[in-house]
């Protein structure tokens, strides 16, 4: 049942969010481009060998600077990271603020200046803005809204519907790195190690996997973490994922974290990371390209896609089986 009045839990990508989806913005605004759920939208063009591929995208998290990147920055590589796991190379983004009368000009500076940064080294532009100011406690400091446009070829054609059985399931990357280091930085937890946010432009590394095969699937696993991202995938394609334990990167830092805290690594958001389900035959290929980028150094083959049982599951490393569902309720909220 929907809720009759939005909760955290709606924001945080699992049930809740896909609930909110369904029930009023696809009913809504539902269309064939829209329906899919992907990342991105393609855009068919008229005369071209090429389409559009446009998305959006709204960033509040809490706090707003910590250890890797800060609002703006998350902001600029959450908008070209679901560009480019379409497939698309992105040119384009648009960058609205919402601003809280009394928000130091010196923070905004700072942030403007980390976007601009992360902007050139990922080959974007950013192409228009707004701003708007709201009486103070109307907004916590600095909300951030963008859209992003890049094209990508006609021939490819990569979604969560496209996942076959048989087919190879590859991470980029250690899990939960971002999660973690914004809970600490919030919480003051003062928890010590490698505890640094991944929030990274993965443009460049797609760019090598799509030159080294067939890619079915890319998604970025952010709210919900791997274990939500991986569900959207089942659903959409109707298929079962068998994933191993002990072949998932973690952090040992970031495992000591999580076992402290009580929370499951496998359900918490990244921000430099991606998944990619591919063709068999192509999985070493890719896999090489990918650990030869330094955004792709730790990937890893994490598992397989298979006809039945639907749904995901987690073979263990004491050699049990688990089911992994969507996140249910919100681990942790204003993350991105």
């Amino acid at each position: 049942m929907q809720n009759k009045k939005i909760i955290l839990s709606d924001g945080a990508g699992g049930k809740s969010t896909h609930n909110l989806i369904k029930n009023i913005f696809l009913k809504k605004l539902g269309n064939p481009m829209l329906n899919r759920l992907d990342d991105s939208a393609y855009l068919p063009l008229p005369t071209s060998n090429f389409r559009l591929c446009f998305t959006t995208d709204s960033y509040v998290v809490k706090p707003i600077f910590f250890p890797g990147g800060d609002i703006g920055k998350l902001s600029v590589c959450g908008t070209i990271n679901d560009l480019a796991v379409m497939g698309a190379k992105p040119l384009y983004i648009s960058l609205a603020f919402i601003l809280e009368d009394g928000f130091e000009i010196e923070k905004l500076e700072k942030i403007v200046s980390s976007i601009a940064a992360t902007s050139k080294k990922a080959g974007v532009k950013i192409v228009c803005g707004d701003t708007k100011v709201v009486e103070k406690d109307a907004c916590d400091e600095i909300f951030i809204n963008t859209s992003g446009i890049g094209i990508v070829n006609d021939k490819l054609n990569i979604s969560g519907h496209n996942a076959r059985p048989g087919d190879i399931a590859i991470i980029s990357g250690t899990i939960a790195d971002h999660g973690i280091a914004v809970l600490n930085a919030r919480q003051e937890l003062g928890l010590t190690g490698n505890l640094e946010s991944d929030v990274s432009p993965l443009n460049n590394l797609v760019e090598k996997m799509l030159e080294a095969g067939e890619i079915r699937v890319m998604r970025d696993p952010t709210r919900g973490g791997l274990a939500t991202t991986l569900n959207e995938i089942a659903e959409q394609s109707n298929v079962g994922i068998e994933i191993e334990e002990q072949k998932i990167p973690i952090k040992k830092s970031v495992k000591i974290a999580c076992d402290m805290l009580g929370l499951d690594p496998l359900y918490i958001a990244n921000e430099g990371k991606l998944i990619a389900v591919v063709k068999e035959k192509d999985a070493q290929k890719i896999l090489s390209a990918m650990r030869k980028h330094s955004l792709g150094k730790n990937s890893e083959i994490i598992g397989k896609i298979i006809s039945k049982p639907k749904g995901v599951y987690l073979k263990t490393k004491i050699g049990g089986n688990r089911i992994l569902q969507m996140l249910d309720s919100d681990q942790l909220p204003r993350i991105c």
